[in-house]
């Protein structure tokens, strides 16, 4: 859109209106009033952490960016100039240059402080164009360049400011909202008598096999509720706690494979799946069976608690990326919109295995049903949440861990909830 310059007025003082921390502490308050005001059902239903993004995108700051590549200037325009002589007001011809900049994201931003008061810079805005003039009798091209430029960096400098103010308020707003959420959360959920956790009977075993793992100290296993489609409903699914019990389980086992590549070479699928069963069944009493029918197909190992699937393992060789974005995809058909964990034990054969955790990291992000990346449970195992197909508010945590030998390469397990 063409700009007038002549048409503007006159400039006006630029960051000299608002006090940037007034606004970030205006932009905390609403989002803090956003949790309070937010439907209950759909504040249950939806996880913290998606709340919390949705929340900052909303009541994020971000300063302008200066696009000044694509600055030009427009004139010169004759103007009448006017200024004091011995007490008399004197009108001259002069010129005026103006140097028109476009600038992304909210003008408004140019009239807020960051807390660098002192500045007396003055401009035009114009939809998404910052215009600067000089104006001027003997204009010279070097003094006019000069100036143009020192008032750029000035602004440049103000914008640095608020953008680094508006990190900080970016960065902290999480660690203002998550217990805020977690608060009305549980008290939601007490107000209407319900519990947030829910127990099992599933106990461990006093007569805990040792010959694999070390034995685990006697544990209940207790669940908290995910979230579902309004009205919300608590569903009991397995503890954290307890899903990464029968992690280090698994882990444990393959430590054990290690030191004696010899035993478990020639095995298959089936063979090394029926180790990790039997640690797991000597864990968790009358909790694993193997080749167990679940929905689409039958997976290899399944904890099953009266008609409630609470885990779900699946056995594969590492076949390459696109084989192991299927067993991915294979184990979405496994789980039903109940189901909340899971997991794909990848026994791998491949002796660089350094190239096989690249490949795994640099595949999981291509998975579209990927909704972020978690931190790393060790440096050989890599987290993942991922929303069911047929609801991105029901989670899977994915994780990828991975052991190697010499003769024999066990990356193990795939869990994901």
């Amino acid at each position: 859109m063409k700009v007038h310059v002549l048409s503007l007025g006159d400039p006006a003082p630029l960051f000299a209106n608002q006090d940037l921390s007034n606004h970030v502490d205006a932009h905390v308050r609403e989002a803090l009033a956003a949790v309070q005001g937010m439907d209950a059902d759909a504040l249950l239903n939806t996880p913290t952490e998606d709340i919390i993004a949705d929340l900052v995108s909303r009541h994020t700051i971000t300063a302008p960016k200066l696009r000044a590549d694509h600055a030009y200037i427009d004139g010169p325009h004759e103007v009448e100039i006017r200024g004091p002589d011995y007490g008399r007001e004197v009108r001259l011809q002069g010129t005026l240059l103006a140097l028109i900049i476009p600038f992304e994201v909210e003008a408004g931003m140019f009239y807020v402080n960051p807390g660098r008061w002192g500045g007396s810079i003055r401009g035009n805005l114009h939809y998404n164009n910052l215009i600067l003039t000089i104006r001027g009798e003997k204009l010279q091209p070097a003094a006019v360049d000069n100036q143009f430029k020192m008032r750029i960096q000035e602004i440049e400098d103000y914008l640095k400011a608020q953008q680094s103010m508006a990190d900080a308020h970016r960065n902290s707003l999480p660690n203002r909202l998550r217990p805020e959420i977690e608060a009305r959360k549980k008290k939601l959920l007490e107000a209407r008598q319900m519990v947030a956790g829910l127990s099992f009977p599933i106990r461990a075993r006093q007569d805990t096999p040792k010959t694999y793992v070390a034995p685990v100290t006697r544990r209940k296993i207790i669940t908290t509720p995910p979230a579902t489609t309004a009205p919300f409903n608590p569903e009991p699914v397995l503890d954290q706690a307890n899903y990464e019990a029968i992690l280090d389980i698994i882990d444990s086992m393959a430590l054990v494979m290690e030191p004696s590549p010899t035993a478990f070479t020639t095995m298959g699928e089936e063979s090394l799946r029926q180790h990790f069963l039997v640690q797991l069944t000597g864990h968790f009493e009358g909790a694993a069976t193997g080749e167990t029918f679940n929905l689409a197909g039958k997976t290899d190992i399944l904890i099953r608690v009266k008609d409630r699937n609470i885990f779900i393992a699946e056995c594969k060789f590492w076949g390459g990326e696109k084989a192991f974005l299927e067993t991915i995809d294979q184990l979405f058909g496994y789980l039903s919109w109940r189901d909340t964990k899971a997991a794909v034990i990848m026994f791998n054969r491949n002796r660089n295995f350094s190239g096989v955790l690249q490949t795994i990291q640099e595949a999981v992000p291509k998975h579209p049903h990927l909704k972020r990346t978690l931190p790393k449970r060790s440096e050989t195992s890599f987290r993942y949440l991922l929303g069911m197909p047929s609801d991105h508010s029901r989670e899977l945590q994915l994780t990828v861990n991975g052991l190697r030998h010499p003769d024999f390469i066990i990356g193990a397990p795939w869990p994901t909830f």
